[in-house]
């Protein structure tokens, strides 16, 4: 599975596994669980494991990486990993004498050496170092040692359909604990990692996977009943399923996205949720003059922009390792667009709202001091100020901007900068 997660980059990892397993159905339920953990914690591991096997002479190939997992995260011994690799049917081929040597020289040796350069023990490419070094300044260890490490599960409870209370309770009923999260006041988080699709509170509703982080940034929006509502970059919908809730299913809300199979699966997501409001367009197809009709007609837009998604390694730690320059470079100028298309749908005394998931200042301050410099009319509101009217609990950041990190809160990495438009003179 690493093999083909690995020579299938321009895909997501979690896809790629899904397609992986789903063609292999000889193996057993605690076989997958435990192949799709020893995966992924290859991908968190990786550049930690190439250092060490660099330092051997060996090839970074995914079978050998595999055996370096086993010596250093596990102190497997050549006996111990031959037992697991002993080339019975649909079971890896026996060590080689070179592999029986690397594990004997790596066993029993820590994951981490004090000759590894920063970027090997963060986890993160060297061109990728002063971006981070911008983003965190003193904090860069312990943030980038945040992101290496695996995200917690969080739900949003459906206020369609119930409190945070009462979804935590239908989970307790199920056996599954949940805590409330500190930032988000419909936020659960659980103990440990869960089947939800199969369990009753998600099959009907009372609860949606959504990190802390962004129940904040959909509840920034401040969206309400009878607003008119764009939720430019939709996706698969997580947002736009918070923001709907917020608006009790009263007023419009569009979700705009340019990809219609991500719409279609937004579709199943909001009749199990139980929202009824939302209407879904799909941008960019040849002579849409959606855009230009709705015009200045919104009270909120948020654009939850495409982004280079670092603020995400937990949850996708490959990603990290198929970012380029060229892609940043193209991603900059994709968000300056976007930025400046949905600006035109807020109306006068309306909202623009800027997100993404990434902890780059080129991805974020950067872009919405441009858009302000570029749009007069806009004016940037303080998070801060509007914390209290829109997520209610006390307030992390003193900024006019959001930054949630997942050293300092817990969160995935998230942005968000709420913009005013001038009203009508």
């Amino acid at each position: 599975m690493l093999d083909a997660v690995s020579n299938n980059a321009a895909r997501p990892a979690d896809t790629v596994a899904r397609e992986y397993l789903k063609t292999r159905r000889y193996i057993g339920s605690a076989d997958r669980r435990a192949l799709s953990e020893r995966v992924w914690g290859i991908l968190r591991r990786r550049a930690r494991l190439d250092w060490w096997l660099a330092r051997q002479g060996a090839e970074p190939t995914a079978r050998a990486r595999v055996l370096a997992d086993l010596a250093l995260t596990d102190g497997a011994t050549p006996e111990q990993a031959n037992r697991l690799l002993d080339g019975r049917p649909h079971h890896p081929y026996p060590l080689s004498p070179d592999e029986r040597g690397l594990i004997g020289a790596l066993s029993g040796r820590s994951l981490f050496h004090h000759d590894m350069p920063e970027s090997v023990r963060g986890e993160y490419p060297d061109w990728l170092e002063p971006l981070l070094r911008e983003a965190f300044g003193d904090t860069m260890p312990a943030e980038v040692a945040a992101l290496r490490d695996e995200a917690a599960v969080d739900l949003r409870a459906n206020s369609l359909k119930c409190d945070r209370e009462q979804a935590i309770a239908a989970l307790a009923a199920e056996g599954i604990t949940a805590q409330p999260t500190a930032l988000s006041p419909l936020g659960m988080r659980l103990s440990g990692r869960v089947a939800l699709g199969i369990q009753p509170p998600f099959r009907d509703g009372l609860v949606e996977v959504q990190d802390e982080g962004s129940q904040i940034v959909a509840m920034l929006v401040g969206a309400r009943p009878g607003h008119a509502v764009a939720d430019y970059c939709a996706g698969a919908g997580g947002k736009t399923l918070a923001i709907a809730a917020a608006m009790e299913n009263k007023g419009r809300l569009v979700a705009l996205d340019i990809h219609t199979r991500r719409a279609e699966r937004a579709r199943d997501r909001l009749r199990r949720a139980g929202v009824h409001n939302v209407i879904h367009h799909i941008l960019g197809e040849p002579g849409d003059k959606w855009p230009k009709r709705h015009a200045a007609s919104f009270d909120r837009v948020l654009a939850d922009a495409p982004c280079s998604g670092s603020g995400t390694w937990r949850r996708n730690p490959d990603a990290r390792w198929h970012l380029t320059p060229q892609d940043l470079d193209e991603l900059n100028a994709l968000q300056a667009d976007i930025l400046d298309r949905s600006a035109r749908l807020v109306k006068p005394g309306g909202r623009l709202i800027y997100a993404t998931c990434s902890v780059f200042r080129r991805e974020d301050e950067d872009q919405v001091e441009r858009f302000l410099t570029n749009h007069p009319d806009f004016r940037l509101l303080s998070v801060a100020d509007l914390w209290a009217e829109t997520v209610g609990t006390p307030c992390p950041v003193e900024g006019p901007m959001l930054r949630l990190t997942p050293a300092r809160h817990h969160t995935d990495g998230f942005f968000a900068a709420v913009m005013e438009r001038a009203p009508v003179a």
